[in-house]
Formats: C-alpha cells, sequence, structure tokens
C-alpha cells in the first residue's frame, strides 16, 4: 500500500510546507530542495497541472454589461449638478454603460479552478497585486503541455547540502 512521505512533520506543517512548494513551483516554473520533498511536489503538480490541460478551453465569451464612472481627459470622474427631492443641489458622477466580452468558465472548469485555488497558496507581486495562479495555470502554463500526457516535471539532482549533507534537486516544469 502506498502511502506518503512524513517528512519529519505533523500534517498540517507538512501540508502547509508542500502548498508553498508547489505554489513557488507554479509561480517560478523552478524551485531547489530536498529529494523527498520535490517528489512529493512533483505529484501535486503533475495532478494540477493535469487539471489545467483537461479543463483548458472549457470556457465561453459572453457579453456583460459594465457601468463605470465617465472619466475626462485628465482622468478625473465626470460630475453633474442635481437636485434632490428636497430642493438640495449635490454633485453626481456621470456613469457610462458600456458592454463587454469576458470569459465565463463552465462548470468542472469552475469546479477545477476552486480545486487549485484549494491547494496554492495567494501570491502577490511586488506591487501588492494579487496574482491569479489558476489563470497562470490555464493560460501559460497548460497550452504548453496540451498534447502531452503527463510527466510535466522533472527532478535534476544537484548534488549534497552543505550543512546536512542531504540529496538536493531541482525540480522544473518541462
Amino acid at each position: 500500500m502506498a502511502t506518503n512521505r512524513k517528512l519529519g512533520r505533523t500534517t498540517d506543517i507538512r501540508m502547509a510546507m508542500l502548498r508553498n512548494l508547489l505554489t513557488d513551483l507554479i509561480l517560478h516554473e523552478e524551485i531547489r530542495t530536498t529529494e523527498a520533498r520535490a517528489k512529493e511536489v512533483k505529484a501535486m503538480a503533475d495532478s494540477i497541472i493535469a487539471l489545467a490541460v483537461k479543463e483548458k478551453d472549457n470556457f465561453e465569451t459572453v457579453d456583460t454589461k459594465v457601468v463605470k464612472a465617465k472619466l475626462d481627459s485628465k482622468g478625473n470622474k465626470e460630475t453633474e449638478l442635481v437636485k434632490s427631492k428636497n430642493g438640495k443641489e449635490y454633485l453626481k458622477v456621470v456613469k457610462v454603460e458600456t458592454v463587454e466580452k469576458r470569459q465565463k468558465d463552465m462548470p468542472t472548469r469552475l469546479n477545477a479552478r476552486r480545486k487549485m485555488m484549494k491547494t496554492l497558496n495567494k501570491v502577490k507581486d511586488e506591487k501588492g497585486k494579487n496574482i491569479d495562479l489558476p489563470s497562470k495555470l490555464f493560460n501559460e502554463i497548460a497550452p504548453k503541455y496540451e498534447g502531452r500526457v503527463g510527466g510535466y516535471t522533472t527532478i535534476i539532482k544537484v548534488g549534497q547540502r552543505r550543512g546536512d549533507a542531504a540529496e538536493t534537486v531541482i525540480l522544473k516544469l518541462v
């Protein structure tokens, strides 16, 4: 019977560590870690990438009404003077209604996105904006592996770590 490696950690700490490693692998497409950890993350990464490849094109494009504030040439919101029912005047922002085309996930792709979000951690870039890792999986990583069946990651042995002589490897996307 196959079991997961314990990696000398309790379950919650081990799962948090593996989630961090998987998130870094998807974000940077390459990580350096120990061999046992890499083997565990490899299985997780292969399954999540296979899910992304399967659901890559499972969406429809829909027209969505979007109401935005009208902007002037300087980028400021335009306002107009309006009179209320009780006779007081106030400034009201002028709204513009437009139609945009957006991707709407089909139910199975939505489920896959939710599984990915459960497995991956939230990440922010240098400016503090959230990076959408499921979208990166669907739009950047999955098209590279479209014709491939499994084997999305590879382990390259580097050598022993200096402090404790642990076998280190580079885990990267093929």
